[in-house]
């Protein structure tokens, strides 16, 4: 396990390295990469998809391919590019993904010699169900505007007594920052430019699922959350709350979309040894994008080095906790990186 004084001098020495390196839009355009000229290609915050009618298996299902980069959004603002953060995204995803396939399905397709510290993730390209289902245990204090805590402060100033928040009516009194709630809590959002908390029954009455559908999401993502739980406490950690995305596979099966699981869908904080979040200066010991979130004092902020910097060195600490492995990475510049498992992939699947 690399201690801290590694950490910080692995993200000084290569840091900056790790950074550089052309947008996979920018390699096609390039001719880094034929096969993939003429394809679709989306750029998102925090990860960029390609898919095109040519990418397809030799079975013929449509392959989408997702790229983890290194940007860091909070508040669905771009604040710059943290050094390592697509790798250690990735292995966390991975390491969760092992976990609870077996309850949420999966689009990805396994490609032999493929590393999740390449970033690139070779997937179903799935009918997406535009939803994000969140499930909470804890009112963790955030300052995201769909999240319960932000509803709760609102109600208070309101003078309310009870509040409805995702189709669940609240005790005010009941709830407290950082406190655990009476039970573990679906409340999906919108999935859009700017995502809204909603009622399950929005989502049926808009058509953006079935009843049944919405059924087995939450279900499924109820029995997930269960299983990661357990797998935490032997880590003396609790998960507070999660997202996932689904989607419909080529068999009408719903599965899981994008990233399980990670420091930047959930919250993960210290347990002490009576069962209680630790505590350090009045807040939970957490490894999440909230250390992120709380550095922004202004809208349109950007992270200077040093917060980069120090943003990187709490996400591979958070990274060898929640796994137990040292963080090993991969050194490539990142457009060799991308290129050559690019091909490995192709190699594979076409």
């Amino acid at each position: 396990m690399l201690n801290e004084e590694k950490i910080r001098e692995l993200v000084a020495t290569h840091g900056v390295a790790v950074n550089e390196g052309r947008p996979v839009k920018q390699l096609i355009e390039d001719g880094e990469l034929p096969r993939l000229s003429g394809c679709t290609v989306l750029e998102g915050k925090v990860s960029d998809s390609v898919f095109g009618d040519q990418l397809r298996t030799s079975s013929g299902k449509a392959i989408r391919l997702m790229f983890r980069n290194n940007r860091i959004s909070t508040h669905d603002v771009n604040r710059g590019a943290i050094p390592f953060k697509d790798q250690v995204l990735a292995l966390n995803h991975d390491h969760m993904h092992q976990l609870v396939k077996p309850v949420l399905g999966s689009s990805q397709f396994e490609v032999d010699g493929l590393s999740p510290t390449s970033t690139v993730i070779p997937a179903e390209n799935l009918k997406l169900l535009m939803v994000e289902n969140v499930l909470r245990l804890y009112m963790a204090e955030s300052s995201t505007s769909t999240s319960l805590y932000q509803h709760w402060l609102v109600a208070k100033e309101e003078g309310l007594s009870t509040m409805s928040y995702a189709g669940h009516q609240l005790d005010l009194a009941a709830l407290e920052p950082n406190g655990q709630l009476p039970y573990l809590m679906d409340t999906p959002s919108t999935k859009e430019a700017v995502d809204h908390t909603i009622d399950p029954s929005y989502l049926i009455q808009n058509g953006v699922c079935t009843v049944g559908q919405y059924a087995q999401i939450r279900n499924a993502s109820l029995m997930a959350f269960g299983i990661v739980t357990q797998y935490l406490a032997q880590k003396s950690m609790v998960l507070v709350d999660t997202k996932t995305e689904h989607g419909i596979n080529t068999e009408g099966q719903i599965v899981s979309a994008d990233e399980l699981y990670t420091m930047d869908s959930s919250r993960f904080w210290r347990m002490d040894e009576k069962g209680a979040p630790l505590t350090r200066d009045g807040k939970p010991v957490s490894f999440s994008k909230e250390f992120a979130r709380g550095m922004v004092k202004e809208a349109g902020q950007q992270f200077s080095s040093e917060q980069s910097s120090e943003i990187a060195v709490r996400y591979i600490q958070g990274l060898q906790h929640l796994t137990g492995d040292s963080f090993e990475p991969d050194l490539r510049p990142r457009d060799q990186r991308i290129i050559e498992s690019v091909n490995l992939v192709l190699d594979s699947l076409l």
